[in-house]
């Protein structure tokens, strides 16, 4: 019984941040990778960010520089830090659980949460 649960959504300014927080429970797996999709207005879902147990990142081109994916193993928690935000960045953002899935493929992910709105005005 897998619960993954996503927070710190909001509406901020060009340029603004924001930190999104991901919760997971029931994890039994010894290995775990977490990741950050978003689903932006008429656009199909993509990946943004994701971090293996090992702590290996990888970021989509769009974010690199910008998104900092982290995670904190004693909380069971992943974290999104999202700067220099821009009005394309709008969109639900999910966080994302498996053993070995590719941020290539949203659909090679086990465990997803409910998702958390971010919307960047210009």
């Amino acid at each position: 019984q897998v619960q993954v649960v996503e927070s710190g959504g909001g509406l901020v300014q060009a340029g603004g941040s924001l930190r999104l927080s991901c919760a997971a429970s029931g994890w039994r797996d010894s290995s775990r990778r977490m990741a950050w999709f978003r689903r932006a207005p008429g656009k199909e879902r993509e990946g943004v960010a994701v971090i293996g147990s090992n702590g290996v990142t990888y970021y989509v081109d769009s974010v690199k520089g910008r998104f900092t994916i982290s995670q904190d193993n004693a909380k069971n928690t992943l974290y999104l830090e999202m700067n220099n935000l821009k009005p394309e960045d709008t969109g639900m953002y999910y966080c994302a659980a498996d053993p070995t899935a590719s941020l290539l493929f949203a659909s090679s992910w086990s465990y997803w949460g409910q998702g958390t709105q971010v919307t960047v005005s210009s």
